[in-house]
């Protein structure tokens, strides 16, 4: 009972560790001063040689694709660079918390794509979680100007959680097919081969400094953040890993404030409140 006990206090413990990780990127995001779409392909291409180096190291062959399968990685990589990208020029633009919070909206989304792409009703507690997001966002706003700039980060980062949005919902179609971390393989190929035309002239510019922050977002936050997420869920229901996930925009606020010095307003902290509140109760309820 005793060895029982720790290994769950462990696995919460991984799992906020992922949660504080996943938040860490958005603060990094700010440090670093080269362009959001240079950091993306830094971050994939990292992120891609430490997943070629694990399967190698376990003797792990990748699963044949047919053509088909291979379009599809293909579009989910694409969706996944896109994320990301928009995500980083959220925070560059408007600030951890602003671009963050935005994100945060991507459960709102998933359920308005599961209705358009799998027909899939949308149920009573989903409807409340759209207001529930809604409102937050409301109240999140800065100002409502299209020339404010913290309000173009939000609208960033709605924007990175419409396309994660998608992405969720579209990579159902890897279940049963690819084990998460072959995906992960696929995406992050993708994500350099769609990046490196566009920016491999800016990589010999980057700063020694960036390059280090860039690696840490590679190493530390996407793939030992995937690694300790995945372990936890060895002990833990994935519903009671998806809850505390949720935390991840309070612990970037939290780090930004700490950090950057960047203070959220009450009534940012209220609508980021509602926000993860209903996120958090829809995990709970799956």
């Amino acid at each position: 009972m005793e060895n029982a006990n720790k290994q769950y206090q462990l696995a919460l413990l991984k799992v906020h560790s992922t949660a504080v990780l996943f938040g860490l990127t958005g603060v990094l995001g700010v440090l670093i001063e080269s362009s959001a779409g240079v950091l993306v392909l830094g971050r994939v291409f990292i992120a891609l040689a430490a997943l070629s180096l694990f399967f190698l190291y376990k003797k792990m062959p990748l699963t044949k694709l047919s053509t088909q399968g291979i379009l599809l990685q293909f579009v989910l990589g694409s969706l996944l660079t896109a994320h990301w990208v928009t995500f980083y020029i959220a925070v560059k633009v408007g600030g951890v918390a602003v671009g963050t919070l935005g994100f945060a909206s991507f459960p709102a989304f998933v359920c308005l794509f599961e209705m358009l792409i799998f027909k899939v009703r949308l149920k009573l507690r989903e409807f409340f979680l759209l207001l529930a997001i809604t409102l937050g966002l409301i109240l999140v706003t800065p100002a409502f100007e299209f020339g404010n700039q913290s309000t173009q980060g939000l609208l960033w980062g709605i924007f990175s959680g419409a396309i994660y949005g998608l992405l969720a919902v579209l990579n159902r179609k890897n279940r049963g097919t690819l084990s998460g971390s072959q995906a992960s393989w696929w995406q992050y190929l993708v994500g350099v081969i769609v990046l490196l035309p566009f920016y491999a002239n800016e990589l010999p510019s980057v700063s020694l400094q960036d390059w280090f922050w860039i690696a840490c977002i590679g190493l530390l936050c996407t793939s030992l953040a995937y690694t300790l997420f995945v372990s936890s869920l060895d002990v833990l229901s994935a519903r009671t890993a998806a809850m505390i996930i949720s935390l991840e925009p309070v612990y970037a606020i939290l780090i930004a404030w700490l950090w950057l010095n960047e203070v959220p307003t009450l009534t940012m902290l209220l609508g980021g409140a509602i926000i993860i509140t209903a996120v958090a109760l829809e995990n709970l309820r799956k």
